[in-house]
């Protein structure tokens, strides 16, 4: 019998490690720069906690049973997790409040990915308390911060806001407006046009799928059409964002971007590489001011917005700039004889004390001086520390080339 992983599952070799870690630390390098603060979510909460706000499909959420609990789930993301902690456990916190995190997540695959992956990694931030445009563009420009502090050339932002574009669907059939929602979330022109709609109704579908482009000409064509009070003021708010990006990074205003958690009110966004290999969304996020709502005692109303990166996704398409080979001992330690084995093991922690990044290794197998000479070239270890029964040391300089 061969043992595999489950499926959706799968293991991270020390290299792969070594690349995600490399990534990590850079992007928690700009988070705590920008005075974030690190959070740590539990992996399992209550169905109910995930489930609220329309956060996720119940499908998506792999489930395990508790005799205690009943059936909780696995985080299939972390918003709604932190937004929990945040309304019940940091009551009377000072606002705005940073918050970063470096988590998996678990989230089942439709039947149509039966061998998709089912676990990820995500790096990302909430702040939460202001519901500016301001906040909005700190986001913007932060995670811009991030994907140049891990190397990440070609990409770009596409814009667009839940709130406005909801809006706008109003003046569909309840019936249709899912259909309708649905249809220009997929850029269908198809489906729109077989709709039931008046004519109407269908032009101005259209006319949404195709509020695209340059933010500030997309929203001069939006200030063309009928607008409410509500619809003016969020065209208004984004334009103000747009303005504070002040044209960094590349931004692409959608307005039919729809994104799939039901909790955004306000600005959305994704994250798309432009990598020669083609694109790829490497994050998303926005604005939610109603979720923390949800789980507050009160139901006191607080804004918030976030990000997250995926960071597998960042791993791909920056391969060729990610560490290709794992790091390697700076020096061996070999006890001369069985009884100096304890005087090797002392050399060593000596040497680990003295310098806090040295990597240091012992002999284990008390092997031949030219067997350990030919295993320390072979694993690139540039010196041998010889120590006998008394404790001396010689040290050797290995030749690798």
């Amino acid at each position: 019998m061969i043992y595999q992983p489950p499926t959706g599952a799968r293991d991270l070799l020390p290299i792969d490690v070594a690349q995600k870690r490399w990534i990590e630390h850079r992007l928690q390098d700009v988070f705590q720069c920008w005075s974030y603060h690190h959070i740590i979510t539990p992996t399992l909460e209550r169905l109910d906690t995930l489930m609220a706000g329309g956060a996720v499909r119940p499908e998506t959420v792999i489930q395990v049973w508790d005799a205690e609990e009943g059936f909780l789930g696995l985080r299939p993301e972390l918003t709604a997790s932190i937004a929990r902690a945040a309304a019940t456990r940091m009551v009377g916190a000072i606002y705005p409040q940073r918050l970063y995190y470096m988590a998996n997540i678990f989230r089942r695959q439709s039947s149509e990915q039966t061998h998709g992956q089912h676990e990820f990694y995500q790096a990302g931030v909430e702040l939460l308390g202001a519901g500016s445009a301001a906040a909005d563009a700190e986001i913007i420009l932060m995670l811009a911060d991030a994907l140049t502090h891990v190397g990440l050339e070609r990409w770009h932002l596409v814009l667009g806001d839940a709130g406005l574009t909801r809006s706008l669907l109003w003046d569909f059939p309840k019936p249709l407006r899912t259909k309708v929602r649905a249809a220009i979330a997929r850029l269908d022109r198809v489906a729109l046009e077989t709709l039931p709609l008046e004519p109407v109704l269908r032009e101005r579908a259209l006319n949404l799928m195709d509020l695209r482009g340059e933010p500030l000409e997309v929203l001069q064509r939006v200030s063309q059409w009928t607008l409410d009070d509500y619809q003016r003021t969020a065209a208004q708010h984004l334009k103000s964002v747009v303005e504070l990006l002040a044209g960094h990074p590349s931004v692409t205003l959608d307005l039919s971007l729809i994104q799939t958690f039901d909790y955004y009110t306000g600005l959305v966004f994704e994250v798309v590489s432009d990598s020669l290999s083609g694109q790829r969304v490497l994050g998303q996020g926005g604005r939610y001011d109603q979720l923390l709502g949800l789980y507050h005692p009160q139901a006191q109303t607080i804004p918030g917005i976030g990000f997250s990166l995926n960071v597998q996704d960042l791993q791909q398409v920056l391969l060729g700039s990610l560490p290709q080979h794992l790091p390697v001992s700076n020096c061996l330690v070999a006890a001369d004889s069985i009884e100096a084995v304890a005087a090797a093991f002392r050399h060593a922690q000596q040497m680990r004390a003295s310098e806090a990044s040295v990597r240091v290794e012992v002999e284990l197998e008390l092997r031949s001086p030219s067997e350990t000479r030919t295993y320390a070239q072979h694993r690139h270890i540039p010196q041998i520390a010889w120590v006998n029964a008394a404790g001396s040391v010689t040290i050797e300089t290995v030749s690798l080339t």
